[in-house]
């Protein structure tokens, strides 16, 4: 009896801690001592705490002779409510753990922000009093000194206003407030759609922290962790009286250019020039740039292209890209004139209007090749002229002078009508080709019925007949194939064969075959298997007879 008591258990319970915040994690470990003790009932402490797992370890001990078991049971707690929480004893096989207490306040209603904190979130805007429409860059940083299981922070938004990401975030260390931080930077683009007050509300952060806490090495989850940022307060200004009356383009830098013909350029009448205009600004997206057009040209038409336009980032700022060309096409010799093309922005770097110019230029139109006078002799792919109509350019010559021009305007039309004849016989010949490699192609579709040579089949069969007893995959289909050939079929390998041969026993072989020649697992069919499916020859398709449909006329062929 002193040694059964001796070995009954003894149970301890404690808390990591005696206070928590809501939503942060606890730990409550229970410890029994002697072997054999029986899984705790948690069942209990759902009613005030979320159970987000358990884990246990034991522990055995010889000292002097005397074996000690422990065992430990861990179970990682999130209070469900505020308050003081009573724990009621934990039963373990048949002693219990004592009783324990724990005191749960709420949780913060703001993290603080400042250096020196385990985690703190900055939000910077620039400029503070932006133009309508102008890019504001916004910042926001996550400082943390703890070793973060999770997280998530917020993204930015504003009524009023577009925001856009840019780039990818940024790593890298700071030391803030004497203590050494870990920094996630991300970068914004905002930019605002009317005037007035702009608000953008305080970013927060939720994550985990891990490090000491058990709960953390237990479960992996460690203790939640909170920081909000400062909310931001914009006066957005509105487009000022001096930026005059063209379209509004608050940017950090712009530039405008144009690729194209110049004063070097031979130009002609009738034969297009292409113009390319390029317009890009920092801080503008390409919905803000003006739409590329060229004024009307005095003699020349123009045919604007579709514009190829774009918005991308360098992490910073907004690229705003527009290209587009133009095909000038001059109607008249003498010099064409391209206007200088203007326009003006507002330079939000010195806060002033700024204009950007596109040189004119002056390009030199030459004739059209056609209005040059042309030789005394026609070039030879002059057209045949008529009976009736006197050949351009001859004037008044006489009928013998216009004899051997004649002449030599026959010949060559004659060459054209005999190539054009050989063509044709060319296409006819080659579509007659076809329709016979056609219908060849669908004579070859039926595979033709092997004509076995007698002696050499009757071998080829004796032989594999011989070596279906054998259990050696690939001899089997060495002898198959043989087999085939000896009958006129030259196939690559057993899926060909199966696909010429009509009988379903053979075919079953044949598939039996392949896979315990090729697959994992598949056994060689045996050898009386084979011997039936096999004895009476290959089973060739046989070519289905060809019927008629009945028709009223009579046939033009017998059958």
């Amino acid at each position: 009896m002193l040694a059964a008591c001796a070995s009954a258990a003894e149970v301890r319970a404690w808390l990591d801690r005696d206070s928590a915040r809501l939503g942060e994690t606890v730990t409550l470990n229970v410890e029994a001592s002697g072997s054999g003790s029986d899984t705790p009932d948690f069942s209990a402490l759902s009613r005030d705490f979320e159970q987000l797992g358990t884990s246990s370890s034991s522990q055995v001990s010889v000292v002097n002779g005397a074996t000690t078991a422990k065992q430990l049971w861990a179970v990682g707690l999130q209070p469900r409510h505020e308050g003081r929480i009573e724990i009621a004893p934990i039963a373990v096989g048949g002693a219990t753990s004592n009783a324990l207490s724990l005191t749960v306040l709420p949780a913060p209603v703001a993290a603080t922000t400042h250096a020196g904190d385990e985690v703190f979130v900055e939000m910077q805007a620039e400029p503070d009093a932006p133009y309508v429409q102008q890019q504001v860059r916004l910042t926001v940083a996550l400082y943390f000194a703890v070793n973060l299981a999770d997280g998530n922070l917020d993204e930015p938004h504003a009524e009023g206003a577009v925001v856009q990401k840019l780039g990818q975030d940024r790593n890298y260390q700071a030391q803030r407030g004497g203590r050494s931080y870990r920094v996630i930077e991300r970068h914004y683009a905002l930019v605002p759609q009317r005037s007035g007050a702009l608000s953008v509300p305080a970013l927060r952060f939720r994550g985990r922290a891990v490090g000491s806490d058990p709960a953390a090495m237990f479960f992996g989850r460690g203790r939640e962790i909170a920081a909000s940022s400062d909310a931001l307060a914009l006066q957005v200004r509105p487009r000022p009286a001096g930026a005059g009356s063209g379209p509004w383009l608050p940017a950090q830098s712009l530039d405008y250019s144009a690729q194209g013909p110049d004063a070097g350029t031979a130009a002609r009448v009738g034969e297009p020039l292409t113009l390319t205009l390029d317009l890009r600004a920092q801080g503008l997206g390409f919905e803000q740039l003006p739409e590329l057009t060229l004024p009307a040209l005095d003699g020349a038409d123009v045919y604007p292209d579709k514009p190829v336009t774009r918005t991308r980032d360098d992490g910073s700022w907004l690229l705003g890209e527009s290209e587009r060309k133009f095909a000038i096409v001059p109607n008249r010799a003498g010099t064409l004139h391209l206007p200088e093309l203007r326009l003006d922005w507002w330079d939000t770097a010195h806060d002033r209007l700024a204009s950007v110019t596109v040189p004119a230029r002056d390009i030199t139109v030459a004739p059209a090749a056609a209005a040059t006078p042309p030789p005394s002799a026609p070039p030879q792919t002059a057209a045949a002229p008529s009976a009736t109509t006197p050949a351009a350019g001859l004037g008044s010559a006489s009928a013998a002078d216009l004899a051997p021009q004649l002449a030599a305007l026959r010949a060559q039309l004659r060459r054209w009508q005999l190539a054009t004849a050989v063509l044709l016989a060319a296409l006819g010949l080659t579509g007659v080709l076809a329709l016979w490699a056609r219908a060849r192609r669908k004579d070859a579709a039926t595979p033709p019925v092997p004509t076995p040579a007698p002696a050499a089949s009757r071998a080829a069969r004796e032989v594999f007949l011989r070596a279906a007893g054998s259990a050696d995959a690939a001899a089997l289909e060495r002898h198959l194939l043989a087999w085939a050939r000896a009958e006129g079929q030259d196939l690559p390998h057993l899926q060909a064969l199966a696909s010429s041969i009509d009988d379903a026993a053979q075919r079953a072989a044949i598939a039996a075959l392949q896979r315990a020649r090729y697959g994992s697992g598949g056994e060689v069919p045996d050898a009386q298997t084979l011997q039936r499916a096999f004895r009476d020859g290959l089973a060739w398709h046989r070519a289905a007879p060809a019927t008629f449909a009945s028709s009223p006329l009579p046939r033009l062929y017998p059958p």
